[in-house]
């Protein structure tokens, strides 16, 4: 057991290490990512200030809550990709993927979260703290509610693999997966909460959305550190859809062995 976990930790290395000789594309994305937020931090406040106490947040909420969705897009690759499972179906190198000694879903995850925590580094951190700096944003107090924001980041990125990894792994059957990603991004950008706060949409349609495993990468996150929801509660809400999207990809990665379609072979 022991040595299975140092393989993982060991492929998580290697992927934070291979993603850092991308430096300068990742601080590339962090000052796309702070102009973006800047400008949208202006529309939230125009809007806030002519709606004041919108979806349950103050113009402060509302700007933090913005800085913290592009905080996210980098670790929770929140339009798309980041994993090279795709590619390799396509090449044929998914044969050798498959008859390693380790779990193709778990190798996949460990490189995964190793990228994840690089970008946190490099496209995280600059963007939250520019817009600290320039719009002022909530700091929690509470060292409480700073641990269940972690945990909430970490099971936000365990769902944004777990839907990417099921994405990557439908080129299995259908080859090209082009359609699969263009829908896979619509559906996240709407319904994470990346383009407008969930809660601000109304009646049944703002249940549904909320209720959705896209809530859990952007939503949820932002709402703990804002204490906006129950910590407890929006924990158990991202585990359970992190397991069950976990275990759908292990099935879908067995039926995979069974049945490759690998392009041009």
């Amino acid at each position: 057991m022991e040595d299975v976990f140092l393989l993982y930790a060991r492929i998580a290395a290697y992927g934070f290490r291979r993603h850092s000789a991308y430096r300068a594309a990742a601080l590339a994305g962090a000052f796309t990512n702070s102009v973006f937020g800047i400008l949208r931090a202006y529309v939230l406040i125009a809007l806030w200030q002519a709606r004041p106490g919108l979806a349950g947040y103050d113009v402060t909420d509302a700007v933090t809550f913005c800085f913290l969705s592009q905080a996210f897009i980098g670790p929770m690759q929140v339009f798309g990709g980041g994993l090279q499972l795709a590619g390799r179906v396509r090449s044929g190198d998914v044969a050798v993927d498959l008859l390693r000694p380790a779990s193709l879903q778990l190798w996949s995850l460990a490189d995964d979260l190793g990228r994840a925590a690089y970008l946190f580094l490099l496209r995280s951190l600059p963007p939250t703290f520019l817009g600290a700096a320039l719009f002022g944003i909530v700091v929690p107090a509470d060292p409480a509610t700073w641990a269940a924001f972690a945990a909430s980041f970490t099971l936000g990125v365990l769902v944004s693999f777990a839907l990417r990894y099921l994405t990557a792994l439908s080129c299995c059957w259908i080859v090209d997966d082009q359609g699969v990603q263009s829908l896979s991004l619509v559906l996240t950008l709407f319904l994470s909460g990346m383009v407008l706060p969930l809660n601000l949409f109304p009646g049944w349609f703002g249940e549904l959305t909320r209720a959705l495993p896209w809530a859990a990468m952007v939503q949820v996150p932002a709402d703990v550190y804002l204490g906006k929801r129950d910590a407890l509660e929006a924990l158990a809400f991202q585990l359970s859809w992190a397991a069950a999207l976990l275990a759908l990809g292990a099935l879908a990665t067995r039926a995979a062995r069974r049945k490759v379609v690998v392009q041009g072979g």
